[in-house]
């Protein structure tokens, strides 16, 4: 990891241009500055608002930073929507108490952020990346609509996806020198967000209570009571994890019983902690360097490649995204015999014949996490033991999205590419029903840990929802 650095002084100055883009034609206006808050909720650490407010204070004009709650995204469940309108709760009072006003709408995000531009008279409308459709979607409506610019900006890539390359890299490997050239210049401190003037904008503050109790959403999945949303928890969850488990971690993150892991995807996945802030504090830290390596190469290189899959295929979550080897192979094993056949409820109610893949579903619903090692051993069952493999993609993504709380994300995308369509791997030796795809299997994972330790900690029948 490089020793480079900017000044607090220089940087505080500079929001490096190439992390930006313009998706519209359009120039700035006189009038506020809106940041369009969506993947990344937080205040602290976050490239975007920093450039909205960097732009709002050059300008002379209020920032309001606006969060659009869609009516659904992506099918997602209570569980979801409860553990982020928490984040966001905690970050609309951390934004107001430095004069930036926080403003929630609620209906399709295009519709709402054009509408409220154009109501309020806007200047410039920022906003963050996410390379998944519906976002990208959403906002080339709204960069349609708008007649003032709409700036993406990458808060969440340490190196800017676009920057860093401009196609699907095949794997990690490929990926891997493009990013490490660029850390230099990119992985680098933050600036702490100023206060702004009192703005002269009338907003009013979201009542969360009636915000959460209007959502019509499937509340058979109830939140994880258990994991704390929000800035301030993922920070001491990171604090905590640099303390207590970084040291050790290059030998025990294999190891489901070893409670080695950060615990930061939901954190990352919701944007209430920076990658890039993570990835500094490690480096930092006086944990063995093998540790730290290991854990940065996950941070930065596994999670960044996920995010260049899902920007440059817009299949990433459909069996027709995998790579044409894995798609050949599979389809010419697609009858083979299978010594199972489940069907969604079976996997969903983890009532299959295999104690240790019911333990790993049990783990995700009841907690809303796998460990990782255990979700690539989960997602290749379901290949196994489904009627056809493009049926087995759809159904490991739907049930990842619908309990992980870092469902809905390039990393679980990716995961499942990976774990059922050979994605970022190479073919191995042939054998039924996977062709060339990788094996995995219980006796490999009894080599790896102790499995019927994995499995008392989640026995079934156990009630899948404890917290409800």
């Amino acid at each position: 990891m490089s020793e480079h650095r900017l000044t607090q002084k220089q940087n505080a100055l500079m929001i490096d241009p190439r992390r930006t883009r313009v998706l519209n034609s359009c120039s700035d206006k006189p009038g506020a500055v809106i940041y369009w808050m969506s993947r990344d909720q937080r205040l602290n650490h976050n490239w975007a608002l920093l450039f909205a407010r960097e732009k709002a204070a050059r300008k002379g004009q209020p920032l309001v930073v606006v969060f659009a709650l869609a009516p659904s995204f992506l099918d997602a469940p209570f569980r979801h929507y409860d553990f982020m309108l928490k984040g966001l709760e905690e970050t609309s009072k951390a934004l107001e108490r430095i004069n930036i006003p926080f403003m929630l709408l609620e209906g399709e995000p295009d519709t709402e952020i054009s509408r409220y531009a154009c109501q309020s008279e806007a200047g410039a409308v920022v906003t963050d990346f996410s390379p998944l459709n519906i976002s990208r979607n959403w906002k080339k409506k709204a960069a349609d609509i708008l007649d003032i610019p709409l700036y993406e900006v990458d808060a969440h890539n340490i190196v800017p996806c676009w920057y860093a390359s401009d196609k699907q890299e095949y794997a990690a490997r490929t990926l891997r020198p493009k990013l490490q050239a660029r850390l230099d210049e990119f992985l680098v401190p933050f600036p702490t967000i100023l206060p702004l003037p009192a703005p002269h904008v009338h907003h009013r503050s979201p009542d969360w209570k009636q915000v959460r109790e209007r959502l019509q959403k499937d509340r058979s999945v109830p939140p994880v009571n258990r994991i704390a949303p929000g800035e301030t928890a993922a920070a001491e969850s990171l604090e905590n994890f640099i303390k207590s488990r970084l040291s050790g971690y290059a030998t025990a993150r294999n190891d489901p019983n070893s409670n080695a892991l950060s615990q930061l995807s939901p954190y990352l996945h919701f944007g209430q902690i920076s990658a890039q802030h993570v990835a500094l504090r490690v480096a930092e830290s006086r944990a063995p360097q093998k540790d730290k390596t290991a854990f940065l190469e996950e941070l930065i290189i596994r999670r960044e490649l996920s995010d260049n899959f899902c920007n440059y295929n817009p299949s990433y979550d459909r069996f027709e995204g995998i790579p044409a080897w894995a798609k050949q192979t599979l389809l010419l094993h697609g009858q083979d015999k299978r010594e199972y056949l489940y069907t969604i409820d079976v996997f969903e109610k983890a009532a299959t014949h295999d104690k240790l893949w019911n333990a790993a579903q049990s783990e995700l619903v009841q907690s809303g996490k796998i460990h990782g090692y255990m979700r690539m051993y989960w997602a290749k069952k379901i290949l196994e033991w489904s009627s056809s493999p493009p049926e087995a993609f759809e159904m490991a993504i739907y049930l990842n999205d619908r309990y992980a709380l870092d469902g809905r994300d390039p990393n679980g995308y990716a995961g499942v590419a990976w774990s059922i369509g050979g994605l970022h791997d190479r073919p191995w030796f042939e054998r039924p029903v996977y062709g060339n795809i990788r094996y995995m299997n219980a006796s490999g994972c009894r080599r790896k840990f102790d499995v019927e330790r994995y499995i008392s900690r989640f026995r079934e029948p156990a009630t899948l929802f404890p917290n409800a």
